[in-house]
């Protein structure tokens, strides 16, 4: 009788080991959870804003939660990682919409946000694909449902309550609803002046004097940074600081007051900038900048003009293209954009309009020229999307290249920022001397009572050295 032969497998442990293992890993590789890479946050008085930063796109869900007001956003498939737990620590005390934030898992693969509320808010979220050094993003805006006058003081000094956070049942229980995504951006104060009137024998009489409005335009903010200088200054915090300076040389003039498109750190899209100059009913419009170009020795500052042909050279043609790509790097909601605004752009007085910008910025030219070399001896011309307003006279101030070493260092420079801020007013207000037609047609325009021979006792004295 022939006995069986044994047949021997000596790998098959590992075999098993092996398959064991793959059968195990089947539902991890189904489940690929993705992790938050990065998370950003930017209070401002317009609307606050988080940013979530992946390497792949989330997929969320958002929910709101009553009294006290609560906004609720679920991740799907993310897992918990170090941003997300630092995530409750970035929501300051200051800001005028959002009083805190909770984050933990609802359930297996799904990461839950809650934020604490100070009141009724209009939200949006949206998804922004990679560009430049960013990943996918998802950016949560919230605006709020009603507009408030001067909302970070506010809340700076109490007035504003914080919402009591609820328990942690928030995490687990929420209702869906659809948000409302109309945003909304608070209107700079009244640009009307009241003045009094004493004539012999009769009452005191009022009629009102409309303010000379110029809105000056930090570029870029929040997660737009803009330009880097080689030793990592940022330009949206060069032309804040600039701007600054601008506004309160500006207010100090009689009847002239300034306004800031933006008065901290945060992102505001180019077609926003312009229609709220146009809601002032602005006299003029100048934005202040930084740039930076491909060659580290570029220097010198310039001013820039809307074209109405082409680019006056091949580096107003690249800074043009790269500012006007800030509202990809910064993140645009195009499911809530103005889609009228391109044609309210489109105007027969941008004509005359480009010729007070020429003049303008002419003036602004000669006066920055004892503060800095000049770039070109001349305004330049680009299709800038921030000059577009057609009833504004505008201009596009590049203070200095951050890209060059030696003028970024120039530009952190405080004596430097507010020569350069001097030399910019001191341009206006020589634009103003020689063209005093502008303030009276626009003084005409409005629903106002024009004083005769009104104008404000420092343009007077420009006028008359001019």
């Amino acid at each position: 009788m022939v006995k069986p032969t044994a047949i021997h497998f000596p790998n098959l442990t590992v075999w098993l080991r092996v398959a064991l293992a793959a059968c195990l890993s089947l539902p991890m590789l189904a489940w690929s959870a993705t992790s938050i890479d990065a998370v950003r946050y930017w209070p401002a008085s317009d609307y606050s804003r988080l940013t979530l930063e992946s390497s792949k796109p989330l997929t969320y869900k958002l929910f709101t939660l009553n009294n006290p007001e609560r906004l609720v956003i679920d991740l799907e498939n993310v897992e918990p990682s170090a941003a997300m737990q630092e995530l409750a620590g970035k929501i300051g005390s200051g800001d005028p919409w959002i009083a805190g934030l909770r984050a933990g898992m609802n359930r297996p693969g799904v990461m839950r946000l809650v934020l604490d509320l100070r009141g009724e808010v209009k939200p949006t979220v949206f998804s922004l694909k990679p560009v430049g050094e960013y990943g996918n993003r998802l950016v949560l805006d919230v605006y709020p449902a009603k507009p408030q006058d001067d909302p970070i003081n506010a809340a700076a000094n109490g007035q504003i309550p914080d919402s009591k956070p609820d328990n942690k049942a928030d995490i687990a229980k929420a209702e869906p609803v659809k948000p409302n995504v109309t945003a909304q951006i608070d209107e700079a104060p009244s640009s009307d002046k009241y003045i009094r009137l004493e004539k012999p024998g009769k009452k005191p009489q009022f009629q009102m004097a409309r303010l000379i409005t110029v809105v000056i335009d930090p570029g870029h903010g929040g997660e737009d940074p803009g330009a880097h200088g080689v030793n990592g200054t940022l330009e949206k915090n060069i032309t804040l600081e600039i701007a600054k300076r601008v506004k309160t040389k500006i207010d100090a003039l009689e009847n002239t007051r300034a306004v800031l498109t933006r008065d901290s750190d945060y992102f505001i899209p180019l077609a926003e900038r312009v229609d709220k100059a146009r809601r002032l009913n602005a006299d003029l419009f100048v934005s202040i900048h930084a740039d930076a170009f491909i060659r580290p020795d570029a220097r010198g500052s310039s001013v820039f003009m809307l074209s109405e042909h082409g680019a006056t050279s091949a580096a107003a043609r690249w800074l043009a293209k790269k500012e006007n790509d800030a509202d990809m790097v910064g993140g645009v909601n195009v499911g809530v954009q103005d889609k009228n605004l391109a044609r309210t752009l489109i105007d027969l007085s941008q004509t005359v309009t480009n010729d007070d910008s020429r003049r303008l910025g002419k003036a602004v030219l000669s006066e920055i020229s004892d503060v800095n070399r000049l770039h070109k001896g001349h305004i330049e011309e680009a299709g800038f999307a921030v000059l577009k307003a057609p009833d504004i006279p505008s201009i596009l101030v590049e203070t200095a290249f951050i890209s060059n070493p030696e003028e970024e260092k120039r530009l952190n420079n405080d004596a430097y920022q507010d020569k350069m801020a001097s030399a910019i007013v001191a341009g206006i207000k020589k634009y103003f001397a020689s063209n005093p037609a502008t303030i009276r047609a626009k003084l005409a325009l409005s629903a106002c009572v024009i004083l005769p021979g009104s104008y404000p006792d420092w343009l007077l004295e420009q006028m008359a050295t001019t």
